[in-house]
């Protein structure tokens, strides 16, 4: 990265950081997001996850409700009377942002009537490079990548495979895929003008020493910004102990070094509603209607 540089892009985006509690530490604690659960499927095969619809799961891909775009405005409505603070209006779940239309169809139909939310979208990359394009027009100014791994051998421990043009493909050709495929859409959403934090999930005896060097490979490609969360043990992980306070802190040490590091990452579950660490709303949202995955 050239010298200047971050502090320069940092400077160019700030107003829209400062308002956005999963990119600032300081609007952690002060705004609101709403996170609607449109998407209905996923296209990657990630060992550690395991999709759910419950009500009380504190963690990505777990939902109460799916949730159709046509309700979403009602429910952003219900929301900010609700939460006034909320600035941010995102999608990160229960399955895959791109893998199907609704995410970017309820962000356009939110962002026709609420021009002045933030609109953010979380994806694991794989269809991101071909969608930039709409995911601009549909208001999204903030993005979230997950990547977590770019050594395909390493990754290839932790994906399962990938759904590419609907054919399953596994092994280290889906992990170099999937690699290739972050890093375009990376560039991509950079080059556009988004603002792109990084997720990576810290996975001990896997991808514990590998992690700083995806930070640097993604600061190259233009992220902004790097949230390492501690792996949750489950699915085919199961066996695998979450990383202890010592590992989390020495490896975001290690990848500061090439990105600014988010540190107040809670586990958002893909429903969540109101300001980070406060009440969560999503039970006043959704009247505890609860659903099962049988949507494919």
């Amino acid at each position: 990265m050239v010298a200047g540089t971050e502090t320069t892009a940092q400077d160019k985006y700030a107003h829209l950081v400062k308002r956005h509690p999963c990119f600032n530490a300081d609007a952690h604690v002060k705004h609101g997001r709403i996170h609607l659960p449109v998407s209905p499927a996923c296209n990657l095969r990630c060992r550690f996850c395991r999709r759910e619809f419950n009500m009380t799961d504190i963690r990505p891909g777990v939902s109460q409700v799916l949730l159709a775009p046509q309700e979403a405005v009602g429910i952003v409505e219900r929301a900010l009377e609700l939460c006034p603070s909320i600035t941010v209006v995102g999608i990160a779940g229960p399955g895959e942002s791109l893998a199907t239309p609704h995410a970017l169809y309820t962000l356009r139909l939110v962002h026709a009537q609420h021009p002045e939310l933030i609109g953010c979208l979380s994806t694991n990359g794989l269809c991101l490079a071909e969608h930039i394009d709409e995911i601009v027009a549909v208001g999204v100014k903030t993005l979230t990548v997950t990547v977590n791994a770019i050594d395909a051998p390493t990754l290839a421990q932790i994906n399962g495979g990938i759904v590419l043009k609907g054919q399953l493909v596994t092994g280290i050709d889906a992990a170099e895929t999937l690699v290739q495929a972050q890093f375009a859409g990376i560039a991509r959403a950079a080059d556009a003008g988004l603002v792109v934090k990084v997720n990576s999930v810290l996975i001990p005896g896997i991808n514990d020493t590998h992690l700083p060097a995806v930070a640097k490979a993604v600061a190259a490609r233009g992220a902004m910004l790097y949230n390492i969360i501690p792996l949750i043990p489950q699915h085919e992980l199961a066996h695998i102990p979450a990383p202890d306070c010592r590992l989390l802190n020495r490896v975001r040490a290690a990848a500061e070094e090439y990105l600014p590091v988010f540190r107040h990452c809670r586990h958002c579950r893909a429903d969540a509603c109101g300001i980070p660490g406060g009440e969560d709303l999503a039970d006043q949202l959704y009247a505890r209607r609860v659903e099962t995955f049988s949507h494919g």
